[in-house]
């Protein structure tokens, strides 16, 4: 569940700050900071690459998913049992969800109660599963998870999440090379561009972090109708039962557990850090599922 968001905000990081020193490169080529009409020009590149930016994050999403967790994608022709049995589930969850084409069903090797679902559209989309989910939860837990998954994929939520990385990519890049030429305006001039190049590297990372807690923000909106939607495709008890299950092997295993500490679903982070928190604690979580469905 974190993974999707996660690696989609790290993979922009990296993207924004290889496009931030490429522009900064082009800038010291070309001398445009020494001509006329240096805002409106800036403002369209930092438009252009802060969605580009963000949109080619999505598209590696899928292909990045695979490889950072070596996910083994199962064979609709020629599964084994259980992974035909997963494979049908996953399908049929989103038949029912109205997808037109079938997301590609994996599994992956760990000890940590997890699935994701990842992909540029709702006709190019991953779900994976984990090992230790499978292991730890019956069959009623995993369909609300799956549900949960496929409601991501129904909603389209990457691509909304783009959108909205988009945007902030956008006002982050332009600020930090306003601020940045500001700056090092106020310098000798044999030290101007150094300063301008290393300020400006400085607030994209610094700008992409902070911007980071409005995307937070929108994922938890976004995992609360998903929980919703997994409830309608799964069935509300399952969808409650499978985070029931996620609060109680939480709250069994010690908090330095590495395999725990990846999830950042099951805890609930204090202070600051309940701001980059792209999951609502799993007690809220719970709760919404229950009054939601009170007649």
């Amino acid at each position: 569940m974190f993974k999707r968001v996660g690696l989609f905000v790290l993979t922009n990081i990296l993207v924004i700050t290889t496009i931030s020193i490429a522009y900064n490169l082009f800038v010291a080529f070309t001398g445009i900071n020494q001509y006329g009409g240096y805002y409106i020009p800036l403002l369209v590149f930092c438009t252009f690459w802060g969605f580009g930016g963000a949109f080619i994050s999505l598209l590696m999403s899928k292909f990045i998913a695979k490889r950072a967790y070596n996910v083994q994608i199962i064979d609709p022709l020629a599964p084994d049992g259980k992974s035909r049995e997963l494979l049908f589930r996953v399908h049929s969850l989103a038949t029912k969800a109205g997808l037109e084409k079938m997301p590609e069903v994996g599994i992956y090797d760990s000890p940590e109660i997890n699935a994701f679902a990842t992909g540029p559209s709702r006709n190019n989309a991953l779900v994976a599963i984990s090992t230790g989910l499978l292991n730890r939860m019956n069959d009623e837990e995993v369909n609300g998870v799956l549900g949960h998954e496929i409601s991501h994929v129904a909603n389209g939520d990457m691509v909304t999440m783009t959108l909205i990385q988009g945007v902030v990519n956008s006002f982050v890049m332009f600020f930090a090379r306003i601020i940045a030429k500001v700056v090092a305006s106020q310098s000798d001039e044999k030290n101007q561009y150094a300063i301008q190049f290393g300020l400006t590297i400085l607030l994209d990372i610094v700008f992409s972090l902070l911007g980071s807690i409005l995307v937070a923000t929108f994922s938890r909106y976004r995992e609360f109708r998903a929980d919703a939607g997994g409830a309608k495709l799964a069935g509300r008890q399952a969808m409650i039962n499978g985070l029931r299950r996620l609060q109680s092997q939480f709250s069994q295993i010690a908090p330095d557990n590495s395999s725990v500490s990846s999830l950042k679903i099951s805890n609930k982070p204090a202070g600051v850090m309940a701001l980059f928190s792209t999951h609502p604690p799993l007690e809220e979580r719970i709760a919404r599922l229950e009054k939601a469905y009170v007649v």
